[in-house]
This record gives structure tokens, sequence and C-alpha cells, in this order.
């Protein structure tokens, strides 16, 4: 019995970090799963008739160790991984997608859970009851109940192999991130390279025994680079760096794992009876099939394409006139924008920087919280951590009730891998009467604070805060009665619309007074600024837009088609992106072999959903705009209907409820500049 098996003995039952060993948990894992085994063997073999709450709702709350053991672990395998926690995430991932397999596949409890299911019209179910047997029913049929013997052999195979697959995938990128350093020497080449970037190059170097000053993959050192560097020449290698991972030929390759990957993905939709995997993954979304899908993208390509192109060539001149540029590069594309934003607007990140400290930020994130949603965030130093870096609050409401735990962790290091993500250590739920509050935690890749300088964000640092910080609400505020139900536990085309729709206000005069002051005179930025922002902001959002399009046409290109005759990854993604592509194609590149959205996280056939949901955010922050952006009424409709509901009606239910109507695109249309 490890630490991990037993009750916490600590604040609000948080996780005890410092006292778990890496070796606690392969046997940790053995244990819960063979006390949920026990779970799952007492509801299957009880002696009473099949009911709602002894088969559905006991499904539902079995396995709680289980599933808090594996949060703790994968969380850490994400922000604070090492040799030894991927090993172990290699062995552990086949025993769970075994474990889980032996749930769907066990005909005795399906044909329990079909029982309840085919007597639900003579059931008095609650909405949420309703969709919680729906759901259930749908994990077996969806995951192989319905097969025979040998298919359900095949696709426990599957699984296994795909969970190592995914995490080989994911170690290969952050190996290959820790990998890359391009160390300078000569000052000259950080020409164009502001005073913080510098410093933090410079720091980097020194924590490495190295003079001079070190550039890596991470985003924080990137970034800049790519941004601000005048020599061409270095931004072409770090750019090369950074496109090319997973895709070298070496022992870090990736492309045999995309193959493997979307062909055994292909595979499994066709045993479970759906033409591709795509087809089985949007039959859960609103999205609800390939076809609409690429109706929507489309769609939106043929009102984004022509401003693109013409934004591409207005960046196209303006390169040849400032430094006779003939054909513009993917590595040009981040300096030329940015040279070109400060000509029109007058604006750089380097003016903002100094409005946007980090902890002013998060106060800032926090007031929008308490001032929408009646939230107040405490800091406890008592909440045990898994690096020093993490900060740590109790999340309270207006009463002084225990809303949730909140772990923010914003720097990157060596064992996390990059982006940003929201996340969670314990889930919500209401059980025995008791209303078991939420451990959330979002995880980003900020500027650390260097020897002169606190930690100083851009802008879109700060709206990626805020998206993040937009999701934890969700995880937050969620009350529902399932675990399974609650949260972010939503259509994975609706879960973006709560972390987007925070984006919006970033770019709100009333918010930006709230916390954007000048980190050493407690200035509040200027109005002028304020307008240069709000300016700015559709800045280039026919490419944006056609960039965000090409991701989502490529995660489509892989999984919503027969792959079988793929032999090329990298021919396959010039196909996809044929429609999208502005720069010249970069040969020694590639995007696929480091696309974790679609090949390590949840995303596959859902890549879309980034649009998808900016056409719901645009629409409800319309809402908002109309009635007053802190406006009550419509933030406690907000959350009544969103952020607290999870997944226990159908999302467009949801929205409307909260809307009084549908969503409309035109609203991200003209947010966007792209109608007037």
């Amino acid at each position: 019995m490890t630490i991990l098996n037993k009750a916490f003995q600590t604040p609000y039952n948080t996780a005890p970090f410092s006292e778990i060993k890496n070796e606690d948990f392969l046997p940790a894992f053995k244990i819960a799963i063979e006390k949920a085994k026990a779970e799952i063997d007492a509801i299957t073999n009880d002696s009473e008739a099949p009911n709602f709450k002894n088969t559905i709702e006991a499904l539902d709350y079995s396995g709680e160790e289980l599933d808090r053991i594996s949060s703790i672990f994968f969380n850490l395998n994400s922000a604070e991984t090492n040799d030894e926690i991927q090993k172990i995430a290699q062995e552990v991932s086949p025993l769970l997608s075994e474990f889980s397999n032996d749930i769907t596949l066990n005909e005795d409890l399906f044909k329990r859970v079909k029982t309840v299911y085919d007597s639900k019209s003579s059931l008095d179910l609650t909405k949420e009851q309703t969709t919680l047997l729906d759901k259930k029913y749908k994990s077996f049929s969806r995951n192989g109940a319905n097969l025979p013997e040998d298919k359900k052999e095949r696709l426990r195979a599957i699984d296994k192999e795909l969970s190592q697959l995914k995490l080989k995938f994911g170690e290969h990128i952050l190996a290959e991130t820790n990998k890359f350093e391009m160390h300078l020497t000569d000052e000259s080449d950080l020409s164009g390279l502001p005073e913080g970037a510098k410093e933090a190059a410079k720091q980097l170097a020194e924590s490495k025994g190295k003079t001079g000053w070190l550039i890596t993959l991470d985003y924080p050192s990137y970034i800049p680079f790519m941004t601000y560097a005048d020599n061409r020449k270095l931004r072409e290698e770090l750019s090369k760096a950074f496109g090319s991972k997973g895709f070298k030929n070496d022992d870090l390759d990736n492309q045999d794992i995309v193959l493997k990957i979307v062909n055994l993905r292909f595979e499994r939709a066709q045993l479970l009876g759906y033409k591709t995997h795509a087809h089985f993954v949007l039959e859960e979304r609103m999205a609800e099939s390939p076809d609409k899908v690429n109706t929507f993208l489309n769609e939106l390509l043929e009102k984004a394409k022509p401003a693109a192109q013409e934004e591409f060539e207005n960046l196209k001149g303006f390169a040849q006139d400032l430094d006779v540029i003939d054909e513009l590069e993917k590595w040009d594309s981040a300096y030329y924008s940015e040279k070109l934003k400060q000509k029109l607007f007058s604006l750089d990140d380097e003016q903002l920087k100094p409005y946007f400290k980090l902890e002013n930020v998060i106060n800032g994130a926090f007031t929008v919280a308490e001032k929408l949603f009646g939230l107040r965030f405490e800091d406890m130093d008592t909440i045990d951590k898994y690096h020093e870096d993490v900060l740590t609050y109790k999340v309270i409401d207006t009463e002084g009730h225990l809303v949730s735990i909140f772990y923010a962790d914003f720097f990157p290091r060596a064992g996390k891998r990059n982006g940003a993500w929201m996340t969670s250590f314990k889930p919500q739920m209401i059980k025995d009467g008791h209303n078991h509050r939420p451990h959330i935690s979002i995880v980003c890749n900020f500027t650390k604070p260097t020897k002169s300088k606190p930690s100083l964000l851009t802008f879109n640092e700060v709206t990626t805060l805020f998206h993040e910080f937009g999701h934890a609400l969700h995880g937050m505020l969620a009350n529902t009665t399932y675990p399974s139900l609650s949260g972010t536990n939503v259509y994975w085309d609706f879960v973006e619309l709560p972390s987007q729709i925070l984006e919006n206000w970033c770019y709100e005069e009333e918010t930006l007074k709230l916390f954007a002051t000048h980190y050493e005179t407690g200035e509040v930025i200027p109005m002028e600024l304020i307008e240069k922002i709000k300016a700015s902001a559709t800045f280039h959002e026919g490419m944006q837009t056609l960039r965000q399009l090409s991701f989502g046409m490529l995660d489509m290109a892989w999984h919503g088609v027969n792959p079988s005759n793929i032999d090329s990854v990298k021919s396959h993604e010039i196909k996809a992106f044929g429609e999208t592509s502005l720069y010249p194609d970069v040969t020694e590149n590639c995007m696929s072999t480091a696309f974790a959205h679609i090949f390590q996280g949840g995303y596959s056939s859902g890549y879309y959903s980034y649009k998808w949901a900016e056409v719901l955010d645009a629409d409800a922050f319309e809402y908002f705009k109309e009635e007053g952006i802190f406006n009550k009424t419509v933030a406690n409709k907000f959350k009544a209907f969103v952020l607290s509901q999870g997944g226990t009606e159908n999302p467009m239910t949801l929205y409307k409820k909260f809307r009084g109507q549908a969503p409309k695109p035109e609203a991200l249309l003209r947010r966007a500049g792209l109608i007037k």
C-alpha cells in the first residue's frame, strides 16, 4: 500500500506531492486497478435487478482512487517529467487501456447497462441522469460491446498499441525541444532583440555554465527571437529546428508513429462500424459529421482567403521595400509582421510588456472572475506543490464557501512540455449528499523573471493566461452530480467556449484599467495604448484565420479518410495545406510530426473546434457588450447555463438557454474585420 492508495492527510484533501516518490506510482496503479476491478465485479454480480442507481450511477462513481492517481501521474508527466516517469508511463498506459477495455467489453456488465437503457422511457430520470444513461450506454456500444469475441480482442490490441504510440510521440517532441540549443557568443547576432529577451538568454547560458547567450525552442525563448532578431540566417536556423521536430529520420523521428496512429484509428473505427475515425469522433460532437466540419471550414476559408492573400501581398511588399527581400519565407513571417504592425499602429510588444507584469495579470484575471462570478482567490502556502514555481490558491464564493483549489504553473523548465493547458487533480461531484469541490490547475510557459526585471508578458501571453483561466473557471464552477459530466467533460467543440470568451475582456478598456499598470511607475496603461491594442486586434486576422483553418484541415485530412495508402507524411501534409498555404514549403520541416494536439492530446478530428468555439464566443461576447461587460444578469446566466452545467445537457440547448438564440457566425466575422 503506497501513500497514493491512502486517504490524503492534507488541507482540502490535496495531493501530497512532496511525499510521493516515483517508485510509488507503479504499485499504486496496480493496487488501484485491483480495487476498481472489485468495484466493477460488485456491480456486475449484484443479485438485485439492474436499475439506474446500482448500475449506471455505481459505474460513474467507481474507480475514484484510480482516477485520482491517474490525474496526478499524467499531469506530472506533462508538467514535471523525467526519464523515470516516462518509463513508468510506458508501463502504466497499456495497463489502463486494458482495464478500460475490461469494462467496455464486459458482456455481463453491458447486459445490465442495456437493461436499464432499454427501460429508460419508464424511468423517472432527471435531465442529468438521462444524459448519464445515454453516455454510459454509448461508452459500451461505441467501444465494442456489441462486437464478436475475435473483434473485441483486436480492439484491445489496437487500444493498447495506441496508448503507447501517443506517449512515444510526446516523448520524442519533448526530447527534441530539450536537445536543441543555439549558442551565440557574438552580441551582434542578437541585434534587434529586446533587452529582456537578451537578459533571459544570457541567464539561461549562465545556468548551463556557458558564456554568451542561449536560444532554445521553448516559446519564451523562441518567439522573441523569431519576432525581433535581425539576423535572417539565424532566424532560418531556429525556424527549421522548430519545424523539423520529429522529422529527421533519427531515433526521435515521428513519421512512422503518425502513420501507425492514423491507420490504427481508422481500423478501430471500421471495426466499430464507422466509415473513418472522424465519423466515430464527430458522432459525439456539436458538429456531428465530417461533412459538416469540412463545410464549416470551407465557408470560413472562402471569407478569410481573399483577406489573407491581400495581407500577405502587403507584407511581401513591405519586406521588399524595407530589406529587399525577394522571397518571403516562414522565418520572415513574425519579424516583418511585427515591423509592419509597429509602422501601422506605432505599437509593439516591448511598449506593452511593462504594463503586463505577471503578478498583475494574474490579479486582473482574479478581479474579472470576482466581478463576473463573485469568486475570491486567497494565497494558500500550506498546499503541497510539485515544483517550487507553482502558485496555490483557495477559491471561495461571496459567502466564504470553498469553490475550488487552484494551482498555477507559469514558467518553462526541462521536464515540462511546451504550450499552455488547463487540467484537474480532482473532479467535482456530489456524492452521499456532499459536494466534493474540484482541484484545478493551469500550466503555461511564460518568460521567467530575470535579475533586473520581473516576468513581463507580451499581450499574446496575457490572452493565453486569460484563455487557460477561462478553462479553469469552467472546472472550478462545476456543479453537477456525476464526475463524468462535470466541468470540462463536455463535447469537445464546446469546451473552448469558456476559455475563448474570456480572452475578449483583455481588449476592453474597463478591464485593462483594473490591472495594466507600469511595473516601475504604477501608471495605468495610457488610453492611446488601449486604442492601439483594439485597433491592431484584427491585424493580419485573415492570415491568422487561414493558419487555424489549415490545422483543422490537416487534422481532417488525417482522420476523415482511409489512410492505408498514405506512405509519405510530408506529401500528404502538403496536399492538405494546398488551399491555405501562402509561404513556400520548407523541405526540412513537417507540421504533422510535432502536431501534439491531434497525435498526443485529445484533439484528433477536433482541431476545427477552436474555430467552431470562436463562432460561439464572438456571439456570446456580443451579448455581454450589449448589456455591459460586467453585467451581473448576463454573467449569472453564463455561469448557470454554461460554466456550472458541464456535460449534463446538449451544448446547443445550454447555449440557447444562455443566449436566447442559436449562435450566428456574423459576430465572429465582424470581430475579425472580415465583414463590415
